[in-house]
């Protein structure tokens, strides 16, 4: 019998913060015969993750969960890490029935100091709304990364992102739809999207996971956003480089 939504959030909760304790528990969430693990650093099943908190434990980590979402057998979250190193994460499980059994991940270095609009890459709403517009929104998000993103229609814009109060997360750009294009549509492209994999959506917040290079180098793009009357009003993002293939602990790929 399937958990409910929110004893599955419960449990993905139970697990993350079992990174603090190094308590290999925490992973009894996780069925170790189907387990699928996509970050390419983390060896497959429940001994690999019973491994990872054992070693992360030695360096007394703080996990925060900031945000934490459902999408029928999927769960994800929204994380602030402290690993010696802090790092803000996006975490995506899949479920099937009681247990967790594929993994997704993507994180990227904390910068402390608010953007030039006095955001950090974590604050902001963090409840779920809309529940009744969760596919419209879920179409909405798919639509504009394909066509803005990675379609690159600048022009676009606006049929997407609502004008008058739009609040950016990235440490590195500001609030509002003139500074939002001035970004995306430079001369010299460093953020250049060319697939999205996936979509997850609970309500007024949509994540999308996008493939495409930083810099020209191979990276995954996770933005998360929040919606209001069919428009993005607020976005969060991770960028991560994917490690080069010799590497990797496992062969599933990053996405």
């Amino acid at each position: 019998m399937a958990l409910n939504a929110s004893t599955r959030k419960a449990r993905i909760k139970t697990l993350l913060k079992g990174i603090e304790t190094g308590d290999p528990e925490a992973a009894s969430v996780v069925n170790e015969r189907q387990y699928i693990q996509h970050n390419p650093l983390t060896a497959e099943g429940n001994v690999g993750l019973a491994e990872l908190f054992k070693r992360l434990a030695k360096t007394a980590p703080r996990v925060e969960i900031v945000r934490v979402f459902e999408d029928g057998d999927f769960v994800f979250a929204h994380t602030d890490y402290d690993f010696n190193v802090r790092e803000i994460g996006f975490e995506v499980f899949r479920f099937e029935g009681e247990r967790a059994v594929e993994h997704w991940d993507n994180l990227q270095t904390r910068v402390d100091d608010p953007n030039p609009s006095g955001h950090t890459m974590i604050d902001g709403p963090t409840e779920v709304g809309d529940l009744d517009r969760t596919e419209e929104n879920r179409e909405l998000a798919r639509s504009f990364v394909e066509e803005v993103l990675v379609g690159r229609r600048f022009d676009r814009l606006e049929r997407y992102v609502d004008s008058a109060s739009y609040t950016e997360h990235n440490p590195s750009m500001s609030d509002g739809l003139p500074a939002l294009n001035r970004a995306l549509s430079a001369d010299r492209p460093v953020r250049v999207y060319e697939r999205i994999h996936r979509v997850l959506a609970e309500g007024n917040f949509v994540l999308t996971v996008s493939e495409g290079s930083l810099d020209g180098t191979h990276s995954s793009f996770y933005d998360l956003f929040r919606f209001a009357n069919g428009k993005i009003v607020e976005h969060w993002d991770t960028t991560e480089a994917v490690p080069p293939r010799s590497e990797w602990k496992n062969e599933n790929g990053k996405f």
